[in-house]
């Protein structure tokens, strides 16, 4: 039987250039492996970097949606203390924007059935107007169907902001990562991160436009991959986080625990719980996903998430595991096949040391 290092051994290069994993049950770690290099390629024809360093097991990488679980996080604390309701109209904190859709509920945005549509891009639009053009994006389809939103996840993140009474980085920060003691996790990474954190697409339309000085073959590092992430400023309530697999088991753990000090323990069981959401291919919770067979493999009823970048994280509760996964599939460029099958398999490897 491959142990998990075999896994990732088997992966990389061709899946991602660089992996990461660790297995934790019982709140104890019992497999981890990196694998790989933290950057490999100059360019989308997959030119040799000039310095390939390797991949570490506190390698920093994108998260992409997985961002989508701490902001869940953070608005799920301040309904803990009664700063807002997840039942009540979005337009009692976006009155401007949603005024005229009173049925839209801060739920609808967490469980992704508030009929927006998947995605808006606004990277092309001046800057002062990105944010407006998002939170006036029209619906898509009825409130109450199912369809996967960033853009219903980021108006989540304003409403966080509004509520909270301060950035969406901030608040993260505050309710999230200091009590936990996630040092590695945060959004826009310091630059003296900078040797610790993997590499993502080549994008030399951003580097010609945004930094003229650089090489324009240069692939994405130390920033947001998510273009509309990155469009808002690098924070987002859909992606930009950053961090290592060791921090994702934590916070994972501590919501595998029922809160653990971030969250109370009845807010940890709604967010992990199944909405009956019609018309979905899997469990919805608030944020998460349960039994979602792109992300949990064999973990049937396991909650967690995927992130565009080639990151994973499974809960399973009545197992007590947790398995981060955390690769950067988009490695030179996105559409590279094989990180299901990888994701399948890590899985496979938590449920064996089950």
């Amino acid at each position: 039987m491959p142990e998990l290092g075999d896994i990732l051994r088997a992966a990389v290069p061709e899946v991602a250039s660089g992996a990461v994993a660790m297995i934790a049950v019982d709140g104890r770690t019992v497999a981890e492996a990196a694998v790989g290099e933290a950057v490999r390629y100059t360019d989308a024809a997959e030119s040799p970097a000039r310095e390939r360093p390797p991949v570490a097991l506190d390698s920093i990488f994108d998260l992409a949606s997985i961002t989508k679980l701490f902001t869940t996080v953070v608005l799920l604390s301040l309904a803990d203390e009664g700063r807002l309701s997840l039942d009540e109209p979005v337009a009692a904190w976006l009155p401007g924007h949603y005024g005229d859709r009173p049925e839209i509920t801060l739920r609808h945005l967490l469980t992704h059935t508030s009929g927006l549509p998947s995605g808006r891009r606004v990277e092309k639009e001046p800057p002062e107007s990105r944010w407006d053009l998002i939170l006036s994006t029209p619906a898509s389809g009825p409130s109450g169907a199912h369809v996967y939103s960033d853009v219903g996840m980021i108006t989540a993140g304003r409403i966080a902001e509004i509520a909270g009474g301060a950035p969406l980085d901030v608040l993260v920060r505050e309710r999230i990562t200091a009590p936990l003691g996630l040092s590695d996790t945060g959004y826009r990474p310091d630059p003296a991160l900078l040797p610790r954190i993997v590499a993502t697409e080549h994008k030399p339309e951003r580097a010609a436009r945004e930094r003229p000085g650089e090489p324009a073959a240069a692939c994405v590092r130390g920033e947001v991959h998510d273009e509309t992430a990155h469009a808002l400023g690098g924070v987002a309530g859909h992606a930009g986080l950053f961090s290592t697999a060791s921090d994702v088991a934590r916070f994972s753990e501590a919501l595998r625990g029922g809160g653990d000090g971030i969250l109370s323990h009845e807010a940890a069981a709604e967010m992990t719980r199944d909405h009956k959401v019609a018309g979905c291919a899997f469990r919805q919770g608030l944020g998460v996903r349960i039994g979602d067979p792109a992300v949990v493999g064999p973990l049937v009823d396991a909650w967690g998430h995927s992130g565009f970048t080639g990151t994973s994280v499974a809960v399973d509760p009545g197992r007590g595991l947790t398995a981060v996964l955390l690769t950067n599939n988009v490695h030179p460029l996105r559409g590279r096949p094989g990180i299901r099958e990888l994701r399948h398999a890590v899985a496979a490897e938590a449920l064996r040391l089950a």
